[in-house]
């Protein structure tokens, strides 16, 4: 006689079980704290911290290996390599474009993004730029091509994530390691001709005035535009 239960909890598949973790692993590259270049936690740190089995982990990092977010490097662990799965569809397409293409493109998205930004940051918005603009500063007494593109770049989501508008964040988000690379063609190893340009364009979104955030958007782009 057959018997059924009723009444009872169906356990979890174990397939949809993976991509519950995968989501998860995923929410952490993209909100930044797994940053792009930098290593994971270990398996063992994964299976402490989200409570799931060391083969769960290892599925769910896999299907983020093939999803082209995540890098694994024999002897020295997993690494981020992109914090969006549009990014290698989108660098194929933007592959083929000229370099005025790619400034026209940037231009267009920052200035858009810094005069939303003037609109609609709040206070915590401004201290996160403050801090970036910083540290983009810093950046450029090290010579460091690589580390000059990532802090640049970083100071430029932030602002993006300041429209509080989750698709233009992800949009452009998808498409910063399209930039780093085009960055990193243009380093030129001088002292950074736009400081001043950066420093005016966070006080102007921290003080509300969209058109000037826009305006210093344009300067800040026009020396690679000559």
């Amino acid at each position: 006689m057959n018997r059924r239960q009723s009444g009872t909890t169906r356990p979890v598949r174990r397939e949809g079980l993976i991509d519950q973790v995968a989501a998860r692993f995923q929410g952490e590259i993209s909100t930044g704290r797994w940053p792009v270049g930098e290593r994971i936690p270990t398996e063992s740190q994964l299976v402490s911290e989200f409570g799931v089995g060391r083969n769960t982990v290892r599925e769910a990092l896999q299907a983020l290996v093939h999803a082209g977010l995540l890098s694994r490097e024999q002897g020295r662990g997993t690494f981020v390599i992109s914090s969006s799965e549009l990014t290698a569809p989108l660098a194929r397409g933007l592959s083929g474009g000229s370099r005025r293409d790619y400034l026209e493109l940037r231009l267009a998205l920052d200035s858009t993004a810094a005069s939303l930004a003037a609109s609609r940051r709040s206070d915590a918005d401004v201290e996160l730029l403050r801090d970036l603009r910083q540290r983009r500063e810093a950046s450029w007494h090290t010579g460091d091509p690589d580390l000059r593109a990532s802090a640049d770049l970083a100071l430029h989501r932030a602002i993006v994530a300041a429209t509080h508008n989750p698709l233009y964040l992800q949009l452009y988000s998808s498409m910063i390691d399209v930039f780093a690379i085009h960055m990193r063609d243009d380093e030129d190893g001088s002292e950074d001709p736009a400081h001043g340009h950066h420093h005016d364009l966070v006080e102007a979104i921290a003080e509300g005035e969209p058109a000037r955030a826009g305006a210093l958007v344009a300067a800040i782009f026009e020396p690679f535009t000559r």
